[in-house]
């Protein structure tokens, strides 16, 4: 399952490639990409795990720029 996110307050561009990163890492995660310059996130994930995958991705993006907020 792919699908795409609205990120608030991502305020930089190293920030956005450390949060990339730390996804892609996540256990059940094929790919993603966090975008500082559409203030985007992709998250593609093994359909069964997606809902356990986005909550790890938000605490990963919150632990790398508190402020950053995922609009779901």
């Amino acid at each position: 399952m792919k699908k795409k996110f609205k990120l608030q307050d991502l305020d930089c561009a190293n920030c956005a490639a450390k949060m990339e990163e730390a996804i892609k890492k996540l256990p059940g995660v094929k790919d993603a990409s966090v975008s500082f310059m559409t203030q985007k996130l992709m998250i593609d994930a093994e359909d069964d795990k997606f809902d356990s995958v986005l909550e790890s991705a938000i605490t990963c993006i919150s632990k790398v720029e508190p402020d950053c907020k995922v609009i779901l």
